[in-house]
């Protein structure tokens, strides 16, 4: 999630045409496009295999002050709380930081190709490997916490967390499990203009839950097979209804950036950042806010940070910023933190591969949509749909992704492009078995339902 950070004050909003302008301000030429990719992981000790608590000698708040020594990242504190890392001269992403359970996170920089991100990935990793062996710790890849109690998980002080943590309860079951033992890989990626913006967010959304099936990797919860492939995915459904889903008005006539915001200004918002703290104002709506009828801070106007905050907190399958994240994939190894990215550059950044992929899609209708986000955590590439499979669907979506990164021709030294990055997935749609369903067969036949086996298997 997003780390604040004080600074000067930006413009008063005065107007919704003011909102409307800030995502406007995304829209860049296709020369401009940028990849960033984000990824998640939990900490563990390789003693006793508990989770990695935020104080302590070995903890987070540790490893932080060791990476910044170490490798010259720039300390985001809060009091006295290291809360984030940033690559100095990199104001645009390159940073380190956490999530609610103490689940650490590279925010990647906005990067011109693959090759550039899995670098990226690959030194960031490796960083951490180096602190890790050291200290007798490690990291997993996987979309839910496969073995530790949401009362087991440490929480990581982090003023914005709380007000969430105090909110998250009142609007669904597994807000606080979503918080504190899911991880994901993200990714994030440009639009033109507000046309590119629409065809994007379209089939973005209507592919997000074949991503998720293909990343599907979240089988165990407490140490047990949970019934469902992603667990992580079906955490979502019960969340927090305001500001999740699949956005069926998003396929409505008069999409754009103005439905959006209004969107946005109907979500409830979870606090105020004022001078170093977060004023609790969840349940308030931004347009409230707008009109200056926030009851904690009456008269008061928000500026564009407020608004950069507010739309933070949303988490439909795929968000707009000034870029549009795309939010479906559960967490795992680095093979896949390369392929997700792969997958969706294929698909939304070549114009034939956007129109094909559209083409797939276009004719969808709304409960077909949703019943796919509803049917892939528990059936994933099994998961039926209109006279086949998800998997069908799959392997035509990995087709076009291919043709799509071949088209954008962006080698690496060796004269290698970008489809390589897309081998994971492709090996996924060949044998039509999802990640979770080989820890599953693992779990029974290799490990004899010892779950500390994966710690073994799957760390990094």
């Amino acid at each position: 999630m997003s780390t604040r950070e004080d600074g000067p004050q930006r413009p008063m909003i005065e107007s919704r045409d003011q909102l409307v302008a800030e995502f406007e301000r995304g829209c860049k030429p296709a020369a401009d496009w940028r990849i960033g990719t984000e990824h998640e992981k939990f900490g563990f000790n390789t003693a006793g295999l508990t989770p990695l608590a935020y104080e302590g000698e070995r903890g987070v708040f540790a490893l932080l002050e060791e990476m910044a020594n170490r490798f010259g990242y720039e300390r985001v504190m809060e009091g006295e709380n290291i809360i984030a890392l940033k690559q100095p001269g990199c104001p645009l992403g390159g940073s380190i930081t956490l999530e609610p359970g103490g689940q650490l996170e590279l925010s990647g920089a906005p990067l011109k190709t693959l090759h550039q991100t899995c670098d990226e990935a690959g030194l960031h990793l490796e960083q951490v490997r180096q602190i890790a062996a050291d200290w007798g710790i490690a990291f997993l890849g996987m979309g839910f916490s496969p073995k530790w109690t949401l009362a087991e998980t440490p929480r990581v002080p982090k003023l914005r967390y709380e007000v969430m943590r105090s909110y998250m309860p009142r609007m669904g079951d597994h807000g606080l499990d979503m918080m504190h033992r899911t991880c994901t890989i993200q990714v994030n990626l440009d639009f033109a203009d507000e046309a590119d913006m629409v065809k994007k967010l379209r089939v973005g959304l209507a592919l997000q839950p074949i991503a998720t099936a293909i990343f599907a990797n979240s089988p165990f919860t407490e140490g047990k097979p949970n019934g469902f492939l992603s667990w992580r995915s079906e955490m979502w459904r019960d969340t927090d209804p305001d500001r999740t889903g699949m956005l069926p008005w998003a396929f409505e006539d008069g999409m754009g950036f103005e439905r959006y915001v209004d969107y946005a200004l109907d979500v409830p918002m979870y606090f105020v950042y004022r001078d170093g703290d977060y004023i609790d104002v969840a349940g308030a709506s931004f347009a409230d806010f707008l009109d200056g009828k926030l009851e904690a801070l009456p008269g008061e106007k928000p500026d564009e940070t407020d608004w950069t905050d507010h739309v933070s907190t949303l988490f439909p399958e795929v968000r707009m910023k000034q870029f549009l994240e795309m939010r479906g994939a559960d967490g795992g190894p680095w093979r896949r933190i390369c392929a997700l990215p792969a997958f969706w550059t294929g698909l939304l950044y070549d114009a034939g591969a956007l129109d094909a992929a559209w083409d797939l899609v276009k004719d969808w209708s709304d409960e077909e949509r949703q019943g796919l986000r509803d049917a892939v955590p528990r059936q994933a590439l099994n998961a039926p749909f209109r006279a086949g499979t998800v998997l069908d669907v799959a392997r035509k979506c990995v087709e076009i992704s291919r043709a799509g990164l071949a088209a954008r021709a962006e080698v690496d030294d060796t004269g290698d492009n970008e489809t390589q990055f897309l081998q994971a997935v492709e090996d996924i749609v060949a044998t039509g078995r999802t990640p979770a369903e080989t820890l599953l067969d693992a779990y029974e036949r290799d490990w004899g339902g010892d779950i500390d086996r994966l710690f073994e298997t799957e760390a990094f």
